[in-house]
């Protein structure tokens, strides 16, 4: 699977996000059932904001760690984390940010992102973060920025930047620079650029298709005889 090079339809971004992310698997499903294990979300995390919307948007790409401190000099470090910043800022957009702790046994010991990086962020374009890292400061967390995150943690530790623009794995999910990525409180799944045209079509077939099945489901009338009926009129959707 080829990650996005050239920037998809405003249009086409703004009906994805329409649907959220369980039934745009479910679309995957149709449009490429070989893909039913791969290409989402698996492991546990936390959404401290439910009700935002769902972001479509190209993944911009780290990994940090924070149980012992950064090799590079103070200089170093602050050129390392303004080149990131600058490949976070740029290319195709809107974006997300997706970031790998490389920490093991203590992934989340101390977290990249908070108030600052919420609001550094949301200012460079970016729509929320998909990280298997710690968040804090939620609160004063940036009005409308998504985090799909590991855990809360209240202490910075010695969290730096380890790399950034390379492979990354975010709660069983591997994401490339420029992925793009559909995500909301439900986890996050990556859309092949030459999928994305079809699943809106797709997921209106899924809702077609459950639609006799929730009517019957939702009815005071409901019985078992009238959901095999219903069972048997889904099938026929196509």
């Amino acid at each position: 699977m080829k990650p996005v090079t050239e920037p998809l339809p405003a249009a086409l971004l703004a009906d994805l996000a329409r649907y959220d992310t369980p039934t745009i698997c479910n679309a995957m499903e149709v449009v490429a059932p070989e893909r039913r294990l791969t290409g989402f979300t698996s492991k546990p995390f936390v959404c401290p904001f439910p009700d935002l919307p769902p972001m479509v948007g190209y993944a911009r790409t780290a990994t940090i760690r924070s149980t012992s401190a950064s090799s590079l000099s103070p200089a170093d470090a602050r050129a390392q984390r303004l080149a990131y910043y600058e490949y976070a800022g740029t290319g195709p957009g809107p974006r997300i940010s997706v970031i790998q702790d490389l920490d093991g046994a203590n992934i989340g010991f101390g977290a990249f992102w908070g108030e600052v990086n919420s609001s550094v962020h949301k200012a460079l374009g970016c729509l929320g973060v998909v990280t298997d890292g710690s968040i804090r400061d939620i609160p004063q967390w940036a009005p409308g920025f998504q985090a799909l995150a590991g855990m809360l943690n209240p202490s910075h530790a010695y969290v730096h930047l380890d790399g950034f623009g390379d492979d990354v794995c975010v709660h069983g999910m591997t994401v490339r620079s420029n992925d793009l990525i559909h995500a909301d409180q439900h986890g996050a799944i990556v859309i092949p650029a030459n999928l994305a045209a079809k699943l809106p079509e797709a997921a209106e077939l899924c809702a077609r298709r459950e639609e006799p099945i929730l009517g019957i489901a939702r009815s005071p009338d409901f019985s078992l005889e009238k959901l095999k009926e219903a069972l048997a009129r889904s099938a026929e959707i196509h």
